[in-house]
Parts: C-alpha cells; sequence; structure tokens
C-alpha cells in the first residue's frame, strides 16, 4: 500500500461514510473555506495573544487591577434592568455543570453521526481549554469576588476555585469558537451560515461580560480568557486546516 492510499483510507474514515446526512446532502456544505490565520500571520497574533496574556498574569499576581476590576463589576451591576439580568444569566448557564460536561462532547458526538469524523474529533479538542483554565487557575489561585467587597453583588451559583482565568469565557471560546469555525467553513447557505456564526459570537462575545455581571469574576479574568482561548482556538484551527486539506 502506497502513502497516497493509505492517506486516502484515513480520510475516507476521517470524512464519514457513505450514508451519512453529509453524504446525503453535499449541496449543503462547502469545503472550500478553510482559511483562518494562516501560516506567519498566524504565528504572529498568536504571539502577541500570549503576550498580552503575559502582562494581564503579571499585573493580576502583583495585585495591580483590583482597583479597575472592582470599579468595572461596580458599573456594569448597576445595570440591572430585568430583561438586561435575565439575558445575562442564561448567557452562563451552558458554562454551568452538569450541561458544561455534557454540551462539549455532546457537539461532537453529534458530529461524528453526520458524517464529519475529523472535525467530531477536533470539536473534543477544542474542550482542551479546560485543561488549560484548570492549570492556569492552579497557579494563580486568585480569589473570586464576594459580596464582602463593597457592593459587589454575587449571584448564587455552583461555582469554586480560582478566579483566573474564566473557566467559562475560555471554554466558550474553545468550544463555540470552533463550533462557529465549522459552520463557518462547511455551511453553504448563507442565512443558515450567518445566522448560526452570529448566534455563537455573540454567545462567546457576551459571556465575558455575563461573568462580571453576575459577580463571579473579575475584569482581567475574563480578559485573560479571551486572549489565551483565542490563542489555543488559531493553533487549533491551523492544524485542522492542514489535515483536512491533507486528506481531501
Amino acid at each position: 500500500m502506497t502513502g497516497n492510499d493509505g492517506a486516502q483510507q484515513v480520510g475516507r474514515r476521517l470524512g464519514g461514510g457513505p450514508g451519512t446526512f453529509r453524504d446525503r446532502h453535499p449541496g449543503q456544505f462547502n469545503s472550500q473555506r478553510l482559511a483562518f490565520a494562516r501560516g506567519r500571520q498566524g504565528f504572529l497574533i498568536v504571539t502577541i495573544l500570549l503576550g498580552i496574556f503575559a502582562v494581564l498574569f503579571s499585573l493580576v499576581k502583583t495585585n495591580k487591577t483590583a482597583a479597575t476590576d472592582a470599579a468595572v463589576t461596580l458599573r456594569l451591576q448597576k445595570r440591572d434592568h430585568p430583561y438586561f439580568d435575565r439575558l445575562m444569566r442564561v448567557v452562563s448557564w451552558p458554562g454551568f455543570p452538569p450541561q458544561s460536561r455534557i454540551l462539549p462532547p455532546s457537539i461532537a458526538g453529534v458530529l461524528w453521526m453526520l458524517g464529519f469524523r475529523l472535525e467530531a474529533v477536533f470539536q473534543l479538542m477544542a474542550w482542551g481549554t479546560g485543561f488549560i483554565s484548570f492549570t492556569v487557575k492552579s497557579i494563580m489561585r486568585r480569589s473570586r469576588p464576594t459580596s464582602n467587597d463593597t457592593g459587589i453583588k454575587v449571584a448564587v451559583a455552583n461555582i469554586g476555585g480560582s478566579s483566573f482565568p474564566s473557566g467559562h469565557v475560555i471554554n466558550y471560546v474553545g468550544v463555540y469558537g470552533f463550533l462557529a469555525y465549522l459552520a463557518f467553513t462547511w455551511i453553504r447557505p448563507s442565512v443558515i451560515r450567518r445566522t448560526v456564526v452570529g448566534l455563537l459570537m455573540s454567545l462567546i462575545a457576551l459571556v465575558g461580560p455575563s461573568r462580571i455581571y453576575l459577580g463571579h469574576h473579575w475584569l482581567t479574568d475574563t480578559l485573560a480568557s479571551y486572549v489565551l482561548g483565542s490563542s489555543y482556538l488559531i493553533v487549533l484551527t491551523g492544524i485542522y486546516r492542514r489535515i483536512r486539506m491533507w486528506l481531501r
């Protein structure tokens, strides 16, 4: 068996078998939209993001952001309109257990059943942000906001551990960010593609303010998660793109 024959066999296995939804509806999917922060550009962006994270880590570690973090939380919590409050709670809901442990593998499972085998594997790998969050939290050990902080309200929820970085935010960037990338890459009908990507990106954009509003995290916790999660996402999509193009 030649190397090309082996690659084709692997490609067929990871690309889904006959009779999958993907194979039955080829016109609904577009495999040409695979570009995302390629090559040197991607490396430069990741380097800049990791540099920003290092600065945030240093500032938080030396307790130089406490006043700004508290001021931002108090200002955001002044927006106490019932609809805004409900939105902030709904946005954070997928990130709490048990749903936070059910949704990521379930999404990967659905992709697998639809015939997107390689995409399912990488979608599960996108959940690796949870390990990154756990590792950084173990190093930082930053206290979360409490009701003892002047004027800060803390919503009752199943939370614990270190505050830095925000597990919600970094997992949303990884899991739902990669899902948005797949939607942008594969869904051909523009209305459906834009709707799905827009909803997912809105969820990612709102989860940071949500975590601050609920009093579960500080501003710098969420910023660190956005830059760290984006770095991981760029690397992951880059690896996925290379493998997908090799298997085509």
